[in-house]
């Protein structure tokens, strides 16, 4: 029963903050500047006949209230606008490149979990030896690098010079897919494994000094079995915690990576658009990374009293 009151309680607070994002996202067009009317007669001096005709064909003429109203309901009948630059429906245009975006930012986080958890665990079980220091000292330098500046080394090295990987585009069919974007993706994933290595490993030592580990071991229990059943499983929660605040992350930065390596996702498609005003596009670009986010983390703490039940006695005292 507390569990079911916690889940109508993240509902209901997902609801809100998203009704609360979607103000945020429509209102901000209201104060940035430029015209999109003046956009879609470029080219040409228009006439305030024309003007006028453009204005009313995209509502932009009514009240910003009723333009709000007019554009969530939209979204629940699955009518997103129609694009300024495009002249298509904006379901249209994103939904072309939302599986590459989706398909770089799990690939990354893929990445990220391998690499991160995997160093994370070799320097928790050699705590003040040299392979914690190594791999600490091997997850701070990743971390220093931003995306941007792993995106032109990896193309530097193994695109251009050794010619390994295409230095353009993200293929076509499943396998072509995952060859093209696996610079993309490595690039993206470099400056996160930090964050989940350390993470793991600070969760890893604070389970290793736990007394039932030290009892377990005592106890002549194989060293691998415990770390395994009571090291390792009591500290996947934090891990699953900050995976969770990664997405956003990854989002944002998929704008810098496809921009770098000619990827048509939607976050060059979000830099096209800001550039050229085309204000439905990035409203519903920002609504989606809101959503992914805030749902993500919802789905996050959710599951935490299901991975690790002292959370949820935790939440449930306070």
């Amino acid at each position: 029963m507390m569990y079911v009151r916690r889940i109508a309680s993240k509902l209901g607070a997902l609801l809100l903050t998203l009704f609360l994002a979607s103000l945020l996202v429509f209102f901000s067009r209201f104060i940035v500047p430029g015209d999109p009317v003046r956009f879609l007669l470029r080219g040409r001096k228009p006439s305030p006949e024309a003007v006028a005709a453009v204005t009313e064909q995209y509502g932009l003429n009514l009240p910003p209230w009723e333009q709000y109203f007019n554009w969530l309901f939209g979204i629940f009948r699955g009518d997103f606008g129609r694009s300024l630059q495009f002249r298509q429906d904006v379901s249209t245009v994103i939904g072309d490149r939302l599986s590459v975006t989706l398909g770089l930012v799990v690939m990354a986080g893929l990445m990220i979990a391998i690499v991160g958890i995997s160093s994370g665990v070799i320097a928790a079980l050699n705590k003040g030896k040299l392979a914690d220091r190594a791999t600490l000292i091997f997850l701070t330098v990743l971390g220093a690098i931003p995306s941007f500046v792993g995106a032109i080394v990896l193309i530097s090295v193994f695109a251009v010079t050794l010619g390994w990987f295409p230095t353009f585009g993200s293929g076509t069919g499943f396998w072509d897919t995952v060859y093209h974007l696996f610079l993309p993706s490595l690039a993206l994933a470099i400056s996160f494994v930090v964050l989940i290595g350390k993470v793991t490993r600070s969760s890893m030592v604070e389970q290793i000094g736990r007394e039932h580990v030290e009892v377990a071991l005592s106890r002549g229990i194989k060293r691998g079995t415990v770390i395994r059943r009571h090291v390792f499983r009591n500290s996947i929660g934090p891990i699953v915690t900050v995976s969770g605040l990664l997405v956003a992350g990854l989002l944002v930065a998929s704008t810098i990576v496809e921009s770098a390596f000619g990827i048509s996702g939607l976050g060059s498609l979000l830099v096209q658009s800001v550039d050229r005003l085309d204000f439905p596009v990035v409203q519903m670009i920002v609504l989606l990374v809101v959503t992914a986010f805030v749902v993500v983390n919802a789905v996050v703490d959710l599951l935490e009293p299901l991975i690790d039940p002292r959370a949820a006695a935790g939440a449930d005292a306070r």
